[in-house]
């Protein structure tokens, strides 16, 4: 015991915080959603490179978590009651880097800085750089073993911390991926919840062509997980979702949200070629008309 204590105080050694206030009310979210896709195609552009699909297709799930779902405080990232997020599929780091920004963990003029030498912003996320990333990542298919890691450590450390693991469709072919199946439903982990981005595109194309994971509830409720199926983009539906995990006891919840890659701007829904390619100066003008963004 006293090697745990030990252990939980090198884990939460941090003081206390005052949280991010949250917000549920569907209007605000849906305009947090889409600053953060207007924060995607504007740093993307600036930078010449990185992956904008799979970044557009989870905006609405990361809008959900930061603003009205999970406990945080942005003037102090390491308050140890925080709730954890993992950004397992690495490459869509935009994504999180433009919903920390939002949330004000850095100034939104930074996110112009994504992938430029010394910056904060690499284009996979380091948690030695940038306040508000748990763990560096990047490697696909770690990230639920490391979520499972750090549920596994609130629980033994009697902390009131939920842990959000968001996965890659793609990612799910990995088979690290299964270990962390298997051991979160064995710990009773309930207070795990992942996410899969299921917008059925990786880097070489369609998934079911490459190796096809279906059927995904079936798979993970096998597992003895908690599954839940819904709309990605459907905000109202990822709020019920969160509620529901946060409420079931004795096993980790899987939430499968189906989503459109490059969700939001037309060239970019469903295709394939925009899984790691930044739009030019053209294509960044006409995506931003469409989702109807501000200047920053």
């Amino acid at each position: 015991m006293a090697d745990l204590a030990r252990g939980c105080r090198s884990l939460f050694i941090f003081g206390e915080s005052g949280m991010l206030a949250l917000r549920r009310d569907i209007d605000f979210l849906e305009d947090k959603a889409k600053a953060i896709r207007c924060h995607i195609i504007e740093m993307l552009g600036a930078a010449g490179s990185g992956h904008p699909g799979g970044s557009l297709s989870s905006a609405d799930i990361l809008a959900t978590l930061y603003f009205a779902i999970m406990k945080h405080d942005p003037s102090n990232p390491d308050w140890s009651e925080r709730d954890r997020f993992m950004l397992s599929k690495g490459h869509a780091c935009p994504v999180l880097y433009a919903a920390l920004a939002e949330t004000g963990y850095f100034e939104v003029s930074v996110l112009k800085t994504l992938r430029k030498f010394g910056s904060i912003l690499q284009g996979h996320p380091s948690s030695k750089l940038c306040p508000g990333v748990e763990v560096s990542s990047g490697s696909l298919g770690q990230g639920l073993s490391v979520a499972t890691g750090m549920a596994l450590g609130a629980r033994l450390c009697d902390r009131d911390t939920r842990v959000y693991a968001l996965l890659g469709c793609g990612e799910i072919q990995e088979g690290q991926i299964w270990e962390a199946a298997m051991a979160a439903p064995y710990f009773k982990l309930d207070n795990l919840c992942a996410i899969i981005d299921n917008n059925g595109l990786q880097i070489d194309g369609r998934m079911e062509d490459i190796m096809d994971s279906r059927p995904h509830a079936a798979k993970w409720r096998a597992f003895n997980w908690n599954v839940i199926e819904l709309d990605g983009h459907d905000i109202a539906a990822l709020l019920d979702s969160f509620d529901q995990a946060a409420a079931h006891k004795g096993a980790p919840t899987m939430i499968i949200a189906n989503t459109i890659k490059g969700k939001g701007v037309s060239f970019m829904e469903d295709k394939v070629g925009w899984h790691g390619k930044a739009p030019d100066e053209e294509l960044v003008r006409q995506a931003l008309a469409e989702l109807s963004c501000t200047a920053t």
